[in-house]
């Protein structure tokens, strides 16, 4: 049985029960002359709704949430459609030629381009964290596992990671920083890297290409404004945006791990990490990520070698690799580019007289690595949620 509270106890020198508290329901609803007003019409209906409406997310944010699952489920008809109208037995015919050691060679390229990403997103931060460079690293795997392998969108991964830094003891609003610049850096030489794919589709001859050519140019174009706008709100007098849309995200990652720093938000974090002494390490950052995009190339480059397609140039390589990312990026509400990417070689494809069935074998050997990198990523996600308490270190790093 329950232990009685001490109000319920006989008072050992009066030998009676001391006076009941009155309910707060009722010493809230007493007249002050005393008399004693019953509850409100509706009053108690009010009190028990009001926290579920306020609580209650709008609708807008409900469909938001489920833009992705609906993404999943337009990639995954679009996959099997583009599966069904080819010869399923010549997609796997060629899937196999590739062979273990050409499946193993672009695990390793990919390995070798997630850590350069890594080391980009440490670069971001350096001299502002006391995080070395090995935890970005890592991070940088759990984000590309959730982004590929889980149904949310292409910035789900960027989200979490940033989340799972504030571990480290990085305060929420430099871990919110950083993972702003380092997706801008990311985009920013994704742009680069698909205006080279673009130069070299310029150069061959056909209608197709110069059409293609065209359209991909008219990207770039948008894309461009578009980050020149998200620098601006990042740098130049963008503060209260930035307050208003990021510091709420900078709030939950204090949770995590530090407090938000009493210099300022996430725009002061912002200004430190671009501060004009800091040009080298930014650069450093851009520079990695601009060698991440081109040595992806590699990745088609040896597939298609395995295949069996002869006379394969990396220029080509670099045309497939940068437009069908370029693609895939643009579709960024579909999970992985389920589909997308997969229509968007076959498109490529054709222009270099890749068959539709190799096509999808070469979309195949690019997801091996998803998988084969991205369980393991998800398996250390957990990891660090459950040892969350043990990667606190010892010394509070510098605040930004």
């Amino acid at each position: 049985m329950p232990r009685p509270v001490p109000e319920a106890q006989p008072d050992a020198r009066h030998r009676r029960l001391p006076r009941r508290r009155a309910p707060a329901g009722a010493r809230s609803g007493a007249r002050p002359g005393g008399d004693a007003a019953g509850p409100a019409p509706g009053a108690g209906r009010r009190a028990v709704t009001a926290p579920r409406a306020a609580t209650r997310p709008g609708l807008g944010r409900r469909l938001l949430r489920r833009v992705p699952l609906l993404g999943a489920v337009v990639g995954v008809v679009l996959a099997l459609w583009l599966v069904a109208a080819n010869d399923v037995g010549a997609v796997g015919e060629a899937f196999g030629r590739v062979g273990i050691a050409g499946i193993a060679a672009v695990v390793l390229v990919r390995v070798v381009i997630i850590g350069l990403c890594g080391l980009a997103w440490a670069r971001v931060l350096t001299g502002l964290t006391g995080v070395a460079a090995g935890p970005f690293v890592l991070l940088r795997f759990v984000r590309e596992g959730v982004n590929v392998l889980l149904p949310v969108a292409s910035v789900g991964g960027e989200v979490l990671g940033a989340r799972l830094l504030t571990f480290w003891g990085v305060t929420g609003a430099a871990s919110a920083a950083g993972i702003l610049v380092d997706m801008f850096f990311q985009v920013v030489t994704e742009a680069l890297f698909a205006l080279a794919g673009v130069l070299l589709l310029s150069r061959l001859e056909g209608e197709q290409a110069a059409t293609l050519a065209a359209w991909c140019a008219k990207g770039l174009g948008v894309s461009g404004v578009v980050l020149v706008a998200f620098f601006a709100v990042q740098r130049y007098g963008g503060a209260g945006f930035v307050e208003r849309r990021v510091s709420a995200l900078a709030r939950r990652f204090a949770q995590e791990g530090g407090g938000a720093p009493a210099g300022g938000g996430v725009q002061a974090a912002l200004d430190a990490v671009w501060d004009r002494r800091r040009w080298l390490p930014l650069t450093h950052g851009v520079l990695l990520h601009l060698a991440a995009w081109f040595l992806g190339a590699l990745e088609i480059w040896i597939a298609l070698r395995c295949i069996g397609i002869e006379g394969v140039t990396l220029a080509e390589a670099v045309v497939l690799e940068s437009l069908s990312q370029a693609i895939k990026s643009a579709a960024f509400p579909i999970p992985s580019g389920l589909g997308v990417q997969e229509g968007g070689f076959v498109l490529l494809g054709s222009l270099f007289g890749i068959d539709p069935h190799t096509a999808l074998a070469l979309s195949l050997v690019k997801r091996v690595p998803d998988v084969v990198l991205g369980l393991p990523a998800l398996m250390a996600w957990q990891a660090i949620e459950a040892r969350r308490g043990l990667m606190a270190p010892k010394a509070v790093p510098p605040v930004v």
